[in-house]
């Protein structure tokens, strides 16, 4: 667990997520929205609501406030005004440095909103942009990222609401087959 004074790299790595998030929701095309996601019985915008909710219900579980619920007619403006009450609160390092015994024993705000919902900002653009047919590609970073996060959540990943265990089809490359771990089908 790391306390800070200086909250600048834990910030820069949130926004790093954040706004490569943003990035393809701004990409998707307004009729687009309703599309269903490879998340089941998800539609692009419910991803995009999903991600928000979780990390406010995150931040509500620790007695830290965002404000209000952004409206998700435009889930990217949503999206927008979430990532900026996130990043406000994470600058002040009282509330990311704040410890508490997580899921996977004792941990920070700040470290959590990394660890855990980094690895969601990162996976869910591939959700979302394959909802808006188009095309998605992490890079060489985010493939290792996510596949140690993944190694780090061990079976809970298989928990009931997270991702089904799939098969990785044979000679699939490093993208298909993470996806699969995700339970998703490329």
């Amino acid at each position: 667990m790391t306390t800070t004074t200086d909250n600048s790299p834990l910030l820069n790595r949130y926004n790093s997520y954040a706004d490569g998030f943003g990035e393809v929701l701004a990409t998707v095309p307004a009729e687009a929205w309703s599309n269903p996601s490879p998340c089941d019985g998800w539609t692009a915008r419910d991803v995009v609501a999903h991600v928000v909710d979780s990390q406010r219900d995150f931040f509500a579980g620790h007695d830290v406030d965002l404000g209000t619920t952004p409206p998700f007619d435009d889930p990217a403006a949503a999206w927008q005004a979430h990532r900026d009450a996130v990043a406000s609160r994470l600058a002040d390092p009282a509330i990311a440095d704040r410890a508490f015994d997580g899921h996977f024993g004792p941990t920070t705000i700040g470290e959590t909103l990394i660890r855990f919902y980094g690895f969601d900002m990162i996976a869910h653009r591939w959700d979302v942009a394959t909802a808006a047919a188009l095309d998605h590609r992490f890079t060489d970073d985010q493939l290792t990222e996510m596949e140690t996060a993944a190694d780090g959540f061990g079976d809970a990943l298989y928990s009931e609401g997270v991702c089904e265990r799939l098969e990785v089809p044979a000679g699939a490359d490093r993208q298909t087959a993470l996806l699969a771990r995700l339970g998703r089908r490329a």
